[in-house]
């Protein structure tokens, strides 16, 4: 440790000392190694494996739960007594990491999650509450295309991480959106890895920002909840590398996450938590990650295995494993020194918390200003999908008639650890009605009456982690008659029909009606009504409410105007109501692609895979080791469309879709001109401009997108891949902005697997500037004189069996 370290630990020491958070010592004043040597090998172990996940259950169920979550506890011990202290830090966090005032240790407070900090509204003898903002899910961010904007709610975000006294939150997530049907979909930015990579690095900073640290996950290829915790997903390297990966490696190189964390899934036979491939060979030594990694709660099943993989904290963890780990050294499985760079990597770490160094807990961030930034970000991420006049609203238009049950039960976001514990969530009609816009209680009090008997029959078994954990999961659409919707048309101006959604942690969604296709009475309802409002000269317009990806192509061209609103946060009604009525010109683009139907995506033929038989097991749904909130069914998924996911699949193999990727709408147009390239000859760099014009009547924003085609010659590629991309500022009627974006050597690069390296192929690249990944403006092109190899890196993550790869 240099001495500059050594200085800034030994001030930080004294600052902390004078918070008065934890008793005086001496070897507060210690480097971080001279702490570790200073440990039991038993406050090691209780270092790195967490102290369980508590519940605010009454004692009567507590005490029947497992250790791990919760039960069992000791509070006689030294440790029970620590453990049962440090919980009550700050109630409903995922969890606490042990402390040791002597030593200088502090506790380390993990909260969840992707959409806003996710705590216990209520405290124990309390009277207060204390709600976090539910910001817009990561699907909305993404399609605003915008990273400053993203970094600004990450500043939001990590403000209250900070003044509530959490420490690391537990995202952004950013896993690929490999199939539409992945039910944490909503939680992730995009099927696009470099959209992933700079979405999530801007979180990242503007979080981290605040002094508070980030956990980035599901580290890696975790993109299904089907049979999560066991589910073994053959990739090829080149797959991987390039898609799974690419966006872990852009946030990790841009924005220095605090720590990472690894998923339930294997990976080519080896759990996430347990390769040393993943979290030492690329993580560490090709990328250069510093911090420490986590597990999911509950990953894995051999501890021993992941110490040396480089995962360095077990959660929620127990005291059984505990003392597994203290065996695991005192007979020698374990090296000791192993253990010693585990836990030094985390408290590297804790010296940088709020905690350890003493930060003042306010209790009240500006949930006020916080709801603006929501409100804002929601409304940039809005994609209109469709719009035939109906958008933005005439001035004429003062009554409106809400439909959909989502009309009045907006949901704001997901189920499970990427739920928000806030306030309020401001319906469409709320919104409607805080714009000044008239609505109709005999269809609120109808869909009102309707909903409430609905839940008292309502399944609530279809995914048991979203009844524990939270979220809101919608009834099924009610049934409309024909004459409500003729009564409605002819007393008000226009028609909004709502369609709801919600998924999340512990459940995929299905391709099925209800589901990601429209079931009979919705489809029946967008065409009633607006047949009935048609047949008085009026419009009708449908708001998708939705977290992921559904069918529309059948349905989308019978309405006047589609917008998917997404689940856009708490603020949700005012953001919708601000599109609709032109406050906002919506600017979102997709950041993934609706196919026609579900079939016609290249991993509908292996999602999510399949059982598999093993060895000496008497059935294939019987619990694995280790610890688990879901059973462990052995299980394999293929990933046979290797390189070709979402649109590079769609857009290389001709295959129509209902939008594309990049796509919306917006109340103006823009052209584009002058695209211009520093230099034909590429090297090592080639500057891209162009220059785009508002020549619509109203101010508007456009997302350019800047594609590239390679040659191909010896490395098969996609027909063209995303390279960079950016957003204008709101331009008015008639103004220009010129665009500018540097493209390198790794931007274009494949990875052979042959050569383990990362290679820019010699020929000509054709570059495709354009406000969609089909709607391209602009063409140009340039020369590499050689093949270029960017990054020779570790041989790692290979595939154990063969199997068939989708080729051109």
């Amino acid at each position: 440790m240099n001495e500059s370290r050594r200085i800034s630990l030994l001030i930080l020491s004294i600052l902390f000392l004078a918070s008065g958070y934890v008793s005086a010592s001496v070897s507060q004043q210690k480097s971080v190694k001279e702490i570790v040597k200073s440990m039991s090998l038993e406050q090691k172990a209780q270092l790195v494996i967490g102290t369980g996940m508590y519940f605010p259950l009454p004692d009567s169920i507590r005490e029947k739960m497992p250790p791990s979550f919760g039960g069992g506890l000791d509070t006689s011990t030294p440790y029970g007594k620590m453990v049962d202290k440090i919980r009550g830090y700050l109630p409903g966090t995922a969890g606490v990491t042990a402390e040791y005032p002597e030593l200088g240790i502090t506790s380390q407070t993990l909260a969840d999650g992707p959409a806003g900090l996710r705590i216990s509204p209520s405290r124990p003898g309390e009277t207060d509450t204390y709600y976090c903002t539910a910001f817009p899910i990561a699907t909305v961010m993404a399609s605003s295309w915008d990273t400053e904007l993203v970094e600004s709610v990450g500043k939001a975000m990590g403000k209250e991480v900070l003044e509530y006294g959490a420490d690391v939150l537990l995202a952004p997530a950013l896993n690929i959106q490999r199939d539409p049907l992945c039910g944490r979909n909503f939680e992730y930015y995009s099927e696009d890895p470099l959209v992933a990579g700079k979405m999530a690095a801007a979180m990242v900073k503007g979080i981290q920002s605040n002094g508070v640290g980030t956990s980035i996950k599901h580290f890696a290829v975790n993109n299904q909840e089907t049979n999560r915790m066991s589910v073994d997903v053959i990739v090829s390297e080149r797959a991987l590398r390039e898609i799974y990966l690419k966006g872990f490696k852009i946030a990790v190189q841009e924005s220095e996450p605090w720590t990472v964390m690894s998923s339930y899934n294997k990976v080519n036979g080896v759990y996430a938590s347990e390769s040393h491939d993943l979290l030492t060979k690329i993580l560490r030594n090709d990328w250069g990650f510093k911090g420490y990694v986590m597990t999911d709660w509950g990953g894995g099943s051999d501890v021993v295995a992941q110490m040396n993989a480089g995962n360095d904290m077990i959660q929620p963890g127990s005291t059984a494993t505990i003392k597994t780990l203290i065996e695991a050294v005192e007979s020698g499985k374990l090296d000791e020194a192993v253990l010693d760079t585990n836990v030094e990597r985390i408290l590297n770490i804790m010296v940088e918390t709020p905690r350890y160094k003493g930060t003042k807990i306010s209790n009240k961030p500006d949930l006020k200003a916080h709801a603006e930034v929501t409100r804002q970000t929601a409304a940039d991420g809005m994609v209109l999908l469709e719009n035939n006049g109906a958008l933005p609203f005439a001035k004429n238009i003062k009554n409106v008639a809400a439909f959909g049950n989502s009309s009045y039960d907006f949901i704001s976001g997901g189920t499970g650890s990427g739920d928000v514990n806030e306030a309020y969530t401001v319906s469409l009609l709320q919104g409607l009605e805080n714009a000044g816009y008239k609505t109709y209680d005999e269809l609120k009090n109808t869909y009102e009456a309707y909903m409430e008997e609905a839940r008292k029959t309502q399944d609530k078994s279809r995914n048991f982690l979203a009844a524990l954990m939270g979220g809101k999961i919608p009834v099924d659409e009610m049934a409309l008659d024909a004459t409500v919707a003729e009564e409605m048309a002819a007393k008000a101006d226009i028609a909004l029909i709502t369609i709801g959604r919600n998924a999340g942690e512990g459940g995929d969604r299905e391709a099925v009606e209800g589901d990601f296709y429209l079931n009979k009475n919705e489809k029946d309802l967008i065409k009633t009504v607006t047949d009935a409002f048609h047949a008085k000269g009026k419009k009708a317009v449908v708001i998708l409410n939705i977290g992921g990806v559904v069918e529309t192509a059948s349905w989308s061209t019978i309405p006047d105007a589609v917008l998917c609103a997404w689940q856009p946060g708490q603020e949700g009604g005012n953001s919708v109501v601000d599109v609709l009525s032109g406050k906002v010109n919506p600017s979102g683009k997709l950041a993934q692609t609706f196919p026609v139907k579900y079939e016609d995506g290249s991993s509908s033929d292996n999602f999510p895979g399949v059982a598999v038989k093993t060895e000496g097991a008497e059935d294939n749904t019987a619990d694995q080791s280790g610890f688990s909130m879901m059973r462990r069914v052995p299980w394999e998924v293929v990933y046979e469309e290797d390189i070709y996911v979402g649109y590079r699949y769609f857009n290389t193999f001709d295959v129509p879709v209902a939008y594309e990727f990049g796509y919306g709408k917006s109340y103006t147009t823009f052209e584009y001109s002058h695209l211009k390239l520093s230099d034909k000859k590429f090297d090592g760099k080639v500057t891209v401009s162009i220059d785009v014009k508002n020549t619509g009547d109203v101010a508007g924003k456009e997302v350019v997108q800047v594609y590239a085609s390679a040659p191909g010659k010896h490395l098969e590629k996609p027909e063209e891949e995303l390279v960079a991309f950016g957003k204008t500022a709101l331009l008015k009627p008639g103004k220009s902005a010129t665009l500018s974006f540097d493209i390198d050597a790794s931007l274009l690069a494949s990875f052979d697997e042959a050569s383990t390296s990362w290679i820019t192929e010699a020929g000509d690249y054709t570059v495709k500037v354009g406000a969609s990944s089909k709607d391209i403006k602009a063409k140009a092109t340039f020369s590499v004189a050689n093949d270029i190899t960017v990054q020779q890196v570790s041989k790692a993550m290979v595939p154990q069996k063969d199997f068939e790869k989708m080729h051109r």
